[in-house]
């Protein structure tokens, strides 16, 4: 019996493997997806520091004020709208093997079934940390300035990752349920937004009372607290706690949506 599992789990490692090096390889053949993926959150960055930076920035209430307040306060949710991006670009993805006929082919194949979802999720974490990586160092050059250690660093890493981790999933399932690769490329694009409707670029408490609780109570906001909090020192309080509840719920959903959708026979 243990030795049959063994098996089962080494082939399994070594299918998700070679599914792996696909997606990597798909990556690096099609770099305009991963430019535009990366671009759009630069350019928001961008936009809202040097143009509304100054104005919004000496409503917080800090210290410094203007512009200098404001990149520190909008960073963290432009690295969280950078991870949903990314989600994006995983639902197109996983959409071009459903239309294209690729997934049908892998389930005649004699592979082991979760490592064909599995390659897809591990080649788009990857994506999303380059991409963090990128958006931290233009965020650093236009003013952010973290003030955590090495420890806040790396915390502050496992939490996007961890968070990444969980949308993607979620992504592969909307890539796999939309019938063609528009609707695909369509139906991720709210979870771009939700850092906009969370604490990601204006306090919640400055919103209007309806907004305020849809902010107070979406995942997006525990997720900007708590990287803000790893980052810049501000208080955290139980947001850590609800973005490891929140994304393993979300990793959770999107497995079991994405399975049962993998699983499930082509129509006749």
């Amino acid at each position: 019996m243990t030795l049959v599992t063994t098996k089962t789990l080494s082939r399994a490692f070594g299918d998700s493997t070679t599914m792996l090096r696909r997606s990597l390889k798909h990556m690096v053949r099609y770099p305009s997806m991963t430019v535009t993926l990366i671009g759009m959150p630069v350019v928001f960055l961008l936009l809202f520091v040097y143009v509304f930076g100054g104005t919004l920035g000496a409503g917080l209430g800090g210290a410094a004020g203007g512009r200098a307040e404001y990149a520190n306060y909008v960073a963290p949710g432009i690295l969280l709208m950078t991870i949903a991006a990314n989600a994006q670009g995983t639902a197109i993805s996983v959409a071009m093997d459903m239309t294209e006929g690729v997934i049908a082919r892998f389930r005649t194949m004699a592979i082991a079934r979760v490592s064909v979802l599995t390659g897809h999720v591990l080649g788009s974490v990857i994506q999303a940390v380059l991409g963090l990586a990128v958006v931290t160092g233009v965020a650093l050059l236009v003013g952010f300035r973290p003030t955590a250690g090495l420890a806040g660093w790396l915390a502050a890493a496992g939490v996007l990752v961890l968070i990444a981790f969980a949308i993607t999933w979620l992504s592969v399932a909307l890539g796999m349920v939309t019938k063609t690769v528009e609707a695909a490329s369509n139906l991720p694009m709210p979870l771009v937004f939700l850092p906009f409707l969370g604490s990601g670029f204006v306090p919640p408490e400055s919103m209007p009372t309806v907004l305020r609780v849809f902010a107070e109570y979406q995942p997006f906001t525990p997720f900007i607290e708590t990287v803000r909090g790893l980052l810049l020192g501000t208080p955290i309080g139980n947001s850590a706690v609800l973005t490891v509840a929140w994304s393993a719920g979300i990793a959770l959903a999107g497995y079991v949506w994405a399975k049962a959708l993998f699983n499930r026979e082509p129509a006749a």
